[in-house]
This record gives structure tokens, C-alpha cells and sequence, in this order.
């Protein structure tokens, strides 16, 4: 009889634990997103015309294909606004900051062609091999590349993510924001984003650094 009646308390503590964690951890995804959201409103762009200049704009490396073997639209997208960025003059250097972690896949170089086919000059585009998450890349542009103010080119709800850490970091940074892919192709990268965000509270509570530092770049 008191095994059953501890079994039934047991049963009915677990019945009210699980909807509470779920609460709370709905409770923190959105609490993190509202954050993020909040504090970097006034630093993302659209507009080509109203971006302030910077002298270097960091690029968010992605991949140039998806699995599928389909063309990124993300990639193409966000070279599409570097590019238009640098030829309206908003910024004058390039730091492409992605994964170059395995052998075939290179974040950085993929970009760099595409952006030298586009008429960049090589000498105008800076190589960071290291961005392996977007805070290495950020905190780099700063220790690696000496850059404390600078433009981050992605589409928004990273812009905003790479914006947030920057702020936290003692950087002065603004999104210049590149078109989005539709819903349905984007469903799982904006769900990913949401727990991204977390991660990033914790990082910055913990004081994560980037996995590697190296060698001083000057950005002529």
C-alpha cells in the first residue's frame, strides 16, 4: 500500500515537473530572443543609402551549396550585399570569417571567388579561417584583424546575434542586412537561431573565447 501511494506521488510530481520545464525553458528562449531583438534595433540596416561607413565589413561565412547540392541562397545573398556594400563605398576592406575545418570545405575561399568575380580586388579581401561560430568571428575582427568598429554582413536575425556580442565585447558594430531565403527553405535555420541565442548568453556568461587567436592582420 505505501509503495503505491509514494508511486502515485512520484507519477504526479513528474506530471507537473514536465510542463513547468517546458514553460521555463520557453520562458528562456523567448526572454534571450527579446533581448537580442531589443538591444540591436537601431544597429541593423536595409538601406544601403543610411548605413554609416566603416573601413572593414565582416562577412559571415556559409556554405556555397546546401547538402542537396543546390546553390546556398543564403551564400549568393550575402554576396550580393557585399557586394553592393563595397561598390557604394560603405565600406573599403573585406574580412570573410568562416569554416575551413575539413578537407574540400572552405567557407572563406568560396567566398572570395565569388566576391573577385564580382570585380573586388584580391588586396582588398582579408581571410579568416578561424570563424568556426559567429562569436570567434566577431571577437577576431578585433584581436586578429585590429578592428574595433566595423560592418556585419549577413542576413538579420544573424546580423542582429554578431551585433549583440560586439555590444558585449566593448565593439561598435552595424548589420547591413542581406536578403532572406523564404520560410519554407529557412524554417530550420530561424529554429536553429532561436536556441542560438541562448547559447550565446551563456557563452558571454562564461566568457567563451574563440577556439583559436594566432598572428596580427593589418587591413591596409
Amino acid at each position: 500500500m505505501k509503495n503505491s501511494i509514494k508511486s502515485h506521488k512520484w507519477i504526479r510530481r513528474i506530471k507537473w515537473a514536465i510542463p513547468t520545464g517546458l514553460l521555463l525553458v520557453a520562458a528562456i528562449i523567448l526572454s534571450a530572443n527579446c533581448i537580442v531583438e531589443y538591444k540591436t534595433e537601431t544597429l541593423i540596416y536595409n538601406d544601403i543609402d543610411s548605413i554609416p561607413y566603416n573601413k572593414a565589413g565582416l562577412l559571415l561565412g556559409t556554405s556555397k551549396t546546401l547538402r542537396s547540392g543546390n546553390p546556398n541562397q543564403y551564400f549568393q545573398n550575402r554576396i550580393r550585399a557585399t557586394v553592393a556594400l563595397f561598390k557604394a563605398g560603405k565600406i573599403d576592406a573585406i574580412v570573410i570569417s568562416g569554416d575551413n575545418s575539413r578537407e574540400g570545405y572552405n567557407e572563406p575561399e568560396d567566398m572570395k571567388a565569388e566576391l573577385m568575380k564580382e570585380g573586388i580586388s584580391e588586396n582588398k579581401i582579408y581571410l579568416d579561417y578561424a570563424g568556426f561560430r559567429t562569436l570567434d568571428s566577431v571577437i577576431r575582427m578585433e584581436k586578429i584583424f585590429g578592428q574595433t568598429r566595423f560592418t556585419v554582413i549577413s542576413q538579420e536575425f544573424h546580423n542582429r546575434r554578431a551585433i549583440y556580442i560586439a555590444q558585449a565585447k566593448g565593439l561598435q558594430a552595424v548589420g547591413y542586412n542581406a536578403e532572406d531565403v523564404d520560410a519554407y527553405s529557412g524554417f530550420k535555420t530561424q529554429l536553429r537561431e532561436k536556441f542560438a541565442r541562448v547559447k550565446l548568453f551563456l557563452d558571454l556568461c562564461t566568457n567563451k573565447n574563440p577556439k583559436f587567436l594566432g598572428e596580427p592582420v593589418m587591413i591596409k
